[in-house]
């Protein structure tokens, strides 16, 4: 397809957020319907400006990938830093926060140009006369399709509670807009319908996408990209038979398709896998990462963790990993030495406070794109990984009303055993009070900030207590939260609960 050979980010995006409600269109921000998207090229541009926008520093090269885990325990504030993020780590998240505001805006702004796509592409189609185009148009819509759930996905889990399907026809969803140019009611679905919409839009999806289109390190929405977000869907509505069966998919019918990146496998660079999926953006386990290039890319996601463009000698990190963190890999897990550096690396910190402590270099920065142009911290999000794959299915095979644990260890060794040295086997009880302990460990030691954190701790009903660290800010250092806080659910932009003709109920965190 022509759209795979054209570089992202080249076209501007052509639905705006609105000046004072991102839900709402004003004469000065709406797309004129004369304007509007007519031909296949029209709606091939449109295609590419989509995924230009989901680089925004505020989704997944920013504040919706780093927010959920700095807010919880994860890492700690050090001493001295810049106060990037700071309101989150101390939990005093306001609705007017703006970064709150940026994820929720941008998030709304790439439904938006879903729906500008969606309103206009039967006509297009209607206009086609080359086969061949009808049948990439298929394939375009279905990506749109999946972006527009996977985007809903992510204001449910940032904005909403944790899915019970015992009450979630009276639990607060989200605002559900499904068409740009029609003005519809600016008020909160039902959490159940908020998820079927979801459902049904990646159901749309999977009837347009064809799996030839399934690769690893793939730029664009595929089948598997839509089975990845199902699964993980799956798994946050307690739907344990399906997260297993999407899940599956991926693992067993197209294991052809995709394998774990390994400590035991070389890459090109003599590399481990593992090692080279990191530092060049780039390996057999990678479902959908957001494509960036030398001249097209979004935010730093290292940045915080390292700041060493400060003076391109000393690192000045605004966090370090906690304690418990890197007290939770075994000494076998090469996932350790991976993710995290220290002195003995040759990592020199800059602060005059003493601070001597491993940082983490999982975002340091694409060696290929970034590194020789002196670019530092900028790495491509990789949002659908085939190891969160593995955590969902066994998880759901433990919490199913029969739980299946002997399937759920083979999945966690499955896992274990292509980051560890030697081993890489682990008990489970088949009892989830006792085991959820160990599934919030590997998931933080697998996907340590890459976003999962509050919701994992949101939807199990747990909290979390911090333990002070050496040469780390004072304030929030010892902070508990207990489960069920209202801060597990964001609040609602101010900007948002003000607008005229909204309706929005705001959540407790708003309060």
């Amino acid at each position: 397809m022509l759209l795979r050979h054209i570089k992202l980010g080249l076209v501007a995006l052509t639905a705006l957020v609105g000046a004072t409600s991102c839900l709402d269109k004003y004469p000065d921000s709406a797309i004129p319907e004369k304007d509007a998207m007519q031909t296949f090229a029209d709606a091939e541009q449109h295609l590419i400006g989509i995924y230009g926008h989901l680089m925004n520093s505020a989704l997944y090269s920013g504040y919706l990938t780093l927010l959920p885990d700095i807010q919880c325990d994860l890492a700690y504030a050090v001493e001295g830093n810049s106060n990037t993020y700071g309101d989150f780590w101390l939990w005093k998240i306001r609705p007017t926060d703006l970064l709150i505001q940026d994820v929720y805006a941008q998030l709304y702004a790439v439904i938006d140009a879903c729906n500008f796509y969606l309103d206009r592409i039967d006509a297009v189609m209607a206009r086609e006369t080359s086969d061949a185009n009808l049948e990439t148009l298929d394939q375009y819509t279905g990506e749109v399709y999946a972006i527009r759930a996977l985007c809903y996905s992510e204001l449910l889990k940032c904005f909403c509670e944790a899915y019970d399907p015992a009450t979630a026809e009276q639990q607060q969803g989200v605002v559900l807009r499904t068409k740009y140019f029609e003005k519809e009611p600016v008020r909160r679905a039902t959490l159940y319908d908020s998820y079927k919409f979801v459902l049904d839009d990646l159901t749309r999806a999977d009837e347009l996408l064809d799996d030839a289109e399934d690769t690893p390190n793939n730029y664009y929405m595929s089948e598997a990209a839509v089975q990845a977000i199902r699964a993980r869907v799956a798994l946050y509505m307690q739907d344990w038979d399906a997260a297993i069966e999407y899940s599956s998919i991926l693992l067993d019918d197209k294991k052809d398709t995709f394998h774990l990146a390994s400590f035991q496998e070389t890459a090109a660079d003599g590399a481990s896998t593992f090692d080279y999926m990191w530092a060049y953006d780039e390996g057999p386990e990678v479902i959908w990462r957001i494509g960036f290039t030398s001249t097209s890319y979004g935010g730093a996601l290292g940045t915080v963790f390292l700041n060493f463009n400060r003076d391109y000698t000393y690192f000045y990190p605004d966090y370090v990993p906690a304690q418990w963190v890197l007290d939770a890999y075994e000494e076998s897990d090469l996932r350790s030495t991976s993710y995290f550096a220290d002195s003995e690396s040759g990592i020199t910190i800059g602060y005059a406070n003493g601070l001597d402590w491993p940082l983490l270099v999982k975002y340091y920065g694409n060696r290929a794109i970034f590194i020789p142009q002196r670019i530092f911290q900028v790495s491509m999000p990789k949002p659908l990984r085939l190891a969160e794959q593995y955590l969902i299915r066994a998880e759901a095979y433990c919490r199913k009303a029969s739980p299946d644990p002997a399937r759920a260890q083979k999945d966690l060794e499955a896992l274990r055993k292509t980051r560890f040295a030697s081993g890489g086997t682990i008990s489970l009880t088949g009892d989830w009070a006792t085991d959820v302990k160990t599934f919030s460990e590997e998931r933080v030691r697998e996907l340590y900030m890459e976003g999962f954190r509050l919701q994992d701790l949101k939807r199990w009903g747990l909290g979390f207590e911090r333990t002070p660290q050496s040469c780390t800010q004072d304030e929030g250092n010892d902070l508990k939260i207990e489960a069920g806080d209202p801060l597990f659910v964001w609040p609602i932009p101010q900007h948002e609960l003000e607008a005229p003709g909204s309706e929005i109920t705001p959540n407790e965190s708003n309060k």
